[in-house]
């Protein structure tokens, strides 16, 4: 079957924006790449020994409204992760990989092209795979030091030279007041048994959700330079050894506290059953893979880590799923309106889903706290 015209048209619009970069190779090939639900993604492949591939994205300016300091912040995060990299042998020689951002052919970190659609280019990691959830225990314990080894090689990159991307992002207070005034505005008569759940379930957190903002006001934490989404699918892992070997999707790299990535990583790692399970019921915390990814974290990440630190893991790991079923349930409230939905009830199911890992990680206080303990001494 011959491609469409409209197909052809786009595919040569790809390419034609693909050369706006420099590469070491002819363009041969463009196609979509990956899942991911902010920006449009395409593997660019090259007839060059060199490198066969590059990553080429259009960032999703709805999301990113100011996409010139999202690569600002890229360019100086790998630029310094590099020079440390070169300066101190902190990957006890393994492989580890920093993307690479290219430049145009006028030297610029991105193209704008005709329709005003905002492109970048980078680097293609070879060899190499990503899961959408924990295989095993080494598995686990490479998702952690992947995070671990991004903290170590950013933790000294002054915060003020970041610029804040996302206003807000991860600060529990903020979502908690947009729940509040949609809650307001909300005139549903009748409210189902989830419903009920959800609404009752924020009600009994509410003073507990300042927890980490407040601890940063009282200097007992403070911001440094995160990655802001440390997913499980965001850890790249070697195809040959299982080692870690990058951490990618830098776009949310900002100043903030680590115990947002740590959080984030731990309730995405720690749900064997995902995000999207129809099971929510049966959703629980698995401590056995926060042993093991703590562990992987802590291996490397204990060198920057202080005594107040380690006593807000926990809290860490707790607010973040609960801040994401805010999240989600603020948005079934609201009619669906921020993110992608299957189906009119689909941010309901998903706040469910991690209210129950809260509760989970709720009632294996005692347990999650000793395995912090363990690994702070």
């Amino acid at each position: 079957m011959n491609a469409s015209p409209n197909t052809d048209t786009a595919l040569n619009n790809l390419i034609r924006i693909a050369n706006q970069f420099k590469t070491p190779g002819k363009i041969i090939k463009v196609e979509e790449f990956g899942h991911g639900n902010i920006n449009g993604t395409f593997l660019v492949s090259l007839d060059s020994i060199e490198s066969k591939h590059f990553i080429l994205q259009s960032i999703n300016q709805s999301v990113f409204h100011k996409p010139e300091l999202v690569m600002r912040n890229m360019s100086i995060f790998t630029n310094h992760a590099r020079q440390r990299l070169q300066d101190s042998p902190l990957t006890l020689n393994r492989r580890w990989e920093v993307p690479l951002v290219l430049l145009t052919q006028d030297n610029q970190d991105h193209f704008i092209d005709s329709e005003n659609s905002f492109w970048r280019a980078i680097s293609f990691i070879d060899n190499a795979q990503t899961f959408d959830t924990i295989i095993d225990n080494k598995h686990a314990s490479e998702v952690g030091y992947a995070l671990g080894m991004f903290h170590n090689l950013i933790g000294d990159l002054p915060v003020e030279k970041l610029a804040d991307t996302l206003p807000g992002f991860h600060v529990t207070p903020i979502y908690l007041e947009q729940y509040e005034n949609v809650q307001m505005q909300d005139n549903a008569s009748s409210k189902s048994p989830e419903v009920k759940y959800c609404l009752k379930f924020i009600d009994k957190r509410k003073t507990w959700a300042y927890v980490l903002e407040n601890a940063q006001m009282q200097e007992r934490l403070r911001l440094r330079p995160i990655h802001g989404d440390p997913k499980i699918n965001n850890v790249m892992i070697d195809t040959s050894s299982g080692e870690a070997i990058s951490i990618i999707d830098l776009d949310t790299v900002k100043p903030g506290l680590v115990h947002y990535d740590i959080g984030d990583c731990l309730r995405s790692g720690c749900n064997p059953l995902g995000e999207e399970t129809d099971d929510w019921e049966e959703v629980a915390f698995n401590t056995e893979i926060c042993e093991s990814l703590l562990s992987g974290y802590l291996s490397i990440a204990k060198e920057f880590l202080t005594e107040s630190d380690y006593i807000y893991i926990y809290d860490a790991i707790r607010l973040i799923a609960f801040e994401l079923g805010l999240r989600f349930f603020t948005d079934y409230l609201a009619g669906n309106v921020y993110f992608k939905v299957k189906y009119p009830e689909h941010n309901l199911a998903r706040a469910l889903v991690q209210f129950k890992l809260t509760e989970s990680i709720e009632m294996q206080e005692t347990a999650i706290r000793k395995i912090i303990s363990t690994f702070s001494k």
